[in-house]
């Protein structure tokens, strides 16, 4: 197993450390405390062939491998979760989700429309009564001739109100004999009659970011748009969780980062008691604590994509990575506010703003709660991999950049 980056790694981590830095990071404040999305940052992510990063290019993306999505997703995140975000979702949930499960005519028809950012893509997964508890969820599918018909309410959805197409897993099969047996997922025109969506506003973090809600009423789906077959809805949305956590994680790795260079730069320039803070062994401490997490987040975001480029299951490792990841990143950003004292308590440096976004992430994408129970499984031997239907495709450069 060989975590040394290519040349081509670095280059993609400072083209999008780049990007990040000149096209979103001078008016990133501005637009959290708007609690809005900046109007370019999908464009310009689409220009720069983000959206579809690692999607082949036989179907419209840049056929890189998932190492690189990783790096991507640090250094967005680097720069404000909002921008990890639009990975996590477009690409993440629903790139990998069609491509890992949809026809070859459903990828051909969709996948270069998603991948260029011609078609702004999401997931729709979560309601108001079902979110751990996944399988407790209401969004109806009932079957008319050629459609289904769907009818319910999906909550705390990102980029609700900009996408255009997004997996939405829904309960078709009203007498399984388990509630998870009965779920099937469709991907479906959030343009279409009967699709209303709305933002949430008010939230504590990723205030830059869009989430909402879509509400769904008698809106036909054409049965062709069934990704996997009927009653295959949770394992396919439990393997699209695998790839939106990985993101996460190496996200949370790169909060992480912003955190520690943050604290060590005030740490340099603030003085109490005639030195610069950064003399003090308490200082010291938390800076060392920082920088020993951001090395273990990383290593274990990378051999959870070294385990997808193999195409190899990779549940546990991206369990792992998404639950240290996040609380590390949880813990790195209330120790720079508290280096930061008083001025951390307000909006004139970043750490608050790390502060408030890195709390969703130990929610969504699965609670850490849910990880741990997840991990405990594979410790006490109650749970293993068994091989889905249609394993994520290995990363083989050949085949993804064939034309």
């Amino acid at each position: 197993m060989d975590f040394r980056l290519s040349s081509e790694h670095e280059m993609i981590r400072k083209m999008v450390y780049d990007f990040a830095q000149k096209e979103v990071a001078p008016t990133i404040t501005e637009w959290d405390q708007k609690q809005e999305m900046a109007p370019h940052v999908l464009e310009k992510m689409a220009e720069q062939g983000l959206l579809g990063i690692c999607v082949p290019v036989k179907y419209g993306g840049q056929g890189m491998d998932y190492i690189s999505l990783g790096l991507a997703s640090e250094e967005l995140e680097y720069v404000d979760t909002s921008l990890r975000v639009v990975l996590s979702v477009h690409t993440g949930l629903c790139c990998l989700t069609l491509l890992q499960w949809g026809t070859d005519e459903q990828k051909k028809e969709f996948l270069p429309k998603i991948a260029s950012g011609e078609l702004i893509g999401g997931g729709a997964f979560s309601e108001p009564g079902a979110g751990s508890d996944f399988a407790s969820m209401q969004m109806t599918a009932r079957r008319d001739g050629d459609d289904f018909i769907l009818n319910g309410e999906k909550m705390w959805i990102s980029l609700a109100t900009k996408a255009d197409v997004a997996i939405v897993t829904t309960r078709s099969l009203l007498d399984a004999e388990k509630p998870s047996q009965g779920l099937t997922c469709f991907l479906v025109d959030l343009h279409s009659k009967g699709v209303t969506t709305g933002d949430i506003h008010g939230k504590l973090g990723v205030r830059a970011g869009s989430t909402g809600w879509i509400a769904m009423q008698d809106v036909r789906v054409p049965a062709k748009n069934m990704i996997g077959t009927e009653g295959e809805g949770f394992k396919i949305t439990m393997s699209a969780f695998d790839n939106g956590r990985y993101t996460v994680a190496a996200g949370a790795t790169g909060l992480i980062r912003a955190a520690l260079d943050a604290s060590v730069k005030y740490a340099a320039e603030r003085e109490t008691f005639g030195r610069p803070i950064m003399e003090h062994q308490l200082v010291q401490a938390k800076i060392a604590s920082m920088h020993l997490n951001h090395e273990i987040a990383q290593l274990l975001y990378l051999k959870a994509g070294w385990k997808k480029n193999m195409g190899m299951r990779n549940t546990l490792e991206t369990s792992r990575a998404k639950q240290f990841a996040t609380n590390a990143s949880f813990n790195a950003a209330s120790e720079a506010v508290q280096i930061h004292g008083g001025y951390g308590f307000s909006d004139e440096y970043p750490v608050e703003r790390f502060l408030r976004n890195s709390k969703g992430a130990v929610i969504y994408e699965g609670s850490n709660e849910i990880q741990t129970l997840i991990q405990a499984g594979y410790a006490l031997g109650k749970r293993r991999d068994k091989p889905l239907r249609c394993e994520l495709p290995a990363y083989d450069e050949d085949a993804w950049l064939e034309e």
